[in-house]
């Protein structure tokens, strides 16, 4: 663990799978079996207090009460979207903050309630990638997430909301690759069958494009569904989006994406960000295709949305959203060229919750 990954304090018992977590008591002394009961009640039965844990006798509560936390983070406000959309600002042991969004779906059951409920998860304290079209490289990079930090994210929400929440994504603050270990610890977690909290086919990464890091994806054969933050269909114009562009080239990022398929035979989300006269002609959707027809994929289009209020300087500065009139224009061009295409909502647009803009925004509603 790097100075990057320090959090100093009591041990987390969160962020553990069960084999860990074993062997983290038994250096103890704790027996081995206490490990499962003490997972069982976090992930299972939701227990967050050591005390409540009753299965456990009364002195092994003390001593973990002392030696331990299950606390890993702490809701700090929660502020709700006209649209249902729910933001967390949580405040970690050090100090530092980070943000998650609860996503309602548009489509509605029976009873009113949205059909699928997406939590948004940051993976880091702040990025370091600097990304000009989104609001939290204004924060730089703190820190990496610990696995404990990432898992409570989701339990804490979950709080919050009257239905399961059915879907994970890795597409909040900070770069989940470069938090490959942390992250993997929170998945296996968050897909044990045994919680119930997702099936892998709901969980989702998303990478600006980290090559080490798909190409361990592919070599591990994850079975989480993988994400790209594309936005651009030449090198030059993604290098302008995207400073990670000039490490891992176009051409390399595909070749690594080409390697994930062939590795895992699992189709790759492309996510684009339509802006207006920079990666939306005519070419565009032309190249655009034909990256999408390499192996089977899918391209997420993502209307751009404001971040004016982290004051970007320079090219960013620069950036417009498409028209919707023009949006849609190049929606329909992909699908004319045979393109499976997705359409991201702008949902918590009103309380800076929207694709790009966490930035620990405090936009009053």
């Amino acid at each position: 663990m790097s100075k990057r990954d320090t959090v100093v304090g009591p041990i987390e018992l969160k962020g553990l799978p069960t084999l860990e977590l074993e062997k983290l008591f038994e250096s103890s002394g704790i027996k081995r079996y206490r490990a499962r009961q003490v997972y069982d009640a976090m992930y299972i039965s939701r227990i967050d207090n050591v005390q409540e844990m009753k299965l456990l006798p009364h002195a092994l509560r003390e001593t973990l009460d002392s030696a331990y936390r299950t606390e890993s983070v702490h809701l700090k406000t929660l502020q709700v979207s006209d649209d249902g959309t729910k933001k967390f600002l949580f405040e970690l042991l050090d100090g530092s903050a980070i943000e998650s969004v609860l996503i309602p779906s548009e489509m509605a059951e029976e009873d009113g309630h949205p059909r699928r409920r997406t939590l948004c998860i940051s993976t880091q304290v702040g990025c370091n990638l600097g990304c000009v079209f989104c609001a939290t490289a204004s924060l730089n990079l703190k820190r990496n997430l610990t696995s404990g930090e990432i898992v409570d994210q989701y339990l804490q929400a979950q709080k919050h909301s009257l239905k399961p929440i059915t879907n994970i994504v890795f597409m909040g603050m900070g770069e989940p690759l470069n938090n490959y270990d942390a992250v993997m610890r929170a998945v296996e977690i968050f897909n044990d069958q045994r919680t119930l909290i997702v099936a892998p086919r709901r969980t989702t990464l998303s990478t600006a494009g980290v090559v080490p890091g798909i190409v361990r994806m592919a070599d591990e054969k994850r079975i989480i569904k993988l994400a790209v933050s594309l936005h651009a269909t030449t090198q030059g114009v993604r290098e302008k989006l995207m400073p990670i562009a000039r490490r891992w080239p176009l051409d390399t990022l595909m070749d690594a994406l080409e390697y994930y398929y062939q590795k895992t035979h699992k189709g790759v989300t492309f996510e684009y960000i339509v802006f207006e006269g920079v990666n939306d002609s005519s070419d565009d959707v032309k190249r655009l295709a034909r990256f999408a027809r390499r192996f089977p994929s899918k391209v997420n289009v993502i209307p751009f949305h404001s971040i004016d209020f982290t004051h970007p300087e320079g090219f960013g500065a620069q950036l417009k959203p498409s028209t919707p009139k023009h949006f849609q224009q190049f929606i329909d061009r992909l699908r004319a060229e045979d393109v499976h295409v997705l359409i991201r909502s702008s949902s918590g647009k009103d309380i800076d919750a929207a694709c790009g803009q966490l930035a620990l925004s405090d936009k009053a509603k």
